[in-house]
């Protein structure tokens, strides 16, 4: 069912150049593919929806990326929300609660002088490496075989409210990510499709990673993908337990422990009003 809006406020933001379009209103997926399109709609990575929480959450967010798909998750997504609830008033100026459908997660905030949302930082909650809970068809998660132009090379495959599979290169830069990322995300040992990251580690505390998201394909950042980088790197003894991942949009930092923390900026880029009835009409 179709539910009819006569007008829509869009805010468009973005967490290390992953960019997301946020709102209110209740829009559809249909609506999500249409805003998000780069050449004749809006442009951006997903169309985030906020609405008030219940039984103890501040807000709901719901996620669609740009191919109209629902997205479990998304750490930079779920910054930029915390952005447009604080100019709406939900929570507390230093905190937010959040339910989406990966689960449940606290937001803690920083303000600029005039009390806007300039950074973030998200409990992620716990990584799993379980198959099942990835979800992936093999039996381990780890030591995934993957052929780059007939290099094997390690991925595991990792879950943090969404699957991701982490393949360790040597040079991000030099890696195909439109060809291989699209390949391995429809790969059938992954009934869900999956997110890909392609990392190098620059040394204990310092990531590099370029990433294919499901549903978008490669973006200028991922948080969950960064999460999950460094989850499998420390998991591999290659990291610390607080890394910073450096991605084409910028750089945001995880800290491991029972549960992943990611922190970084959030930036405001314009803000539109649009009518509904007559986008859909066209």
């Amino acid at each position: 069912m179709v539910v009819l809006v006569t007008s829509a406020h869009l805010s468009k933001l973005h967490g290390t150049g992953n960019d997301f379009l946020v709102t209110t209103a209740v829009l559809d997926a249909h609506d999500a593919v249409a805003l998000c399109d780069r050449f004749t709609g809006i442009g951006a990575d997903g169309l985030v929806l906020l609405a008030p929480g219940r039984d103890g959450a501040d807000a709901t967010m719901t996620l669609y990326n740009a191919d109209g798909s629902v997205g479990e998750m998304s750490g930079n997504g779920i910054r930029c929300l915390a952005w447009l609830a604080r100019k709406e008033g939900f929570g507390t100026p230093r905190r937010l609660v959040v339910d989406t459908v990966g689960g449940r997660r606290v937001v803690d905030l920083e303000l600029d002088a005039s009390g806007m949302v300039t950074h973030a930082t998200c409990d992620m909650g716990a990584v799993t490496f379980v198959p099942s809970k990835i979800p992936i068809a093999p039996a381990s998660a780890t030591d995934l075989p993957v052929d780059l132009d007939g290099v094997d090379v390690v991925a595991d495959a990792a879950g943090m409210g969404n699957p991701h599979l982490v393949v360790f290169v040597d040079d991000p830069g030099l890696v195909d990510v439109a060809r291989h990322g699209s390949w391995l995300e429809a790969d059938t040992r992954f009934p869900n499709r999956i997110n890909v990251e392609f990392v190098h580690v620059e040394g204990r505390h310092d990531l590099r990673m370029r990433v294919w998201e499901r549903g978008v394909g490669e973006t200028q950042s991922c948080g969950t993908g960064a999460c999950a980088a460094a989850a499998v790197a420390h998991r591999r003894d290659l990291v610390d337990a607080r890394v910073s991942v450096s991605v084409p949009g910028g750089v945001v930092t995880v800290e491991l422990a029972e549960t992943i923390r990611l922190g970084g900026p959030v930036a405001h880029v314009f803000d539109l009003s649009i009518d509904v009835d007559e986008w859909r009409a066209r």
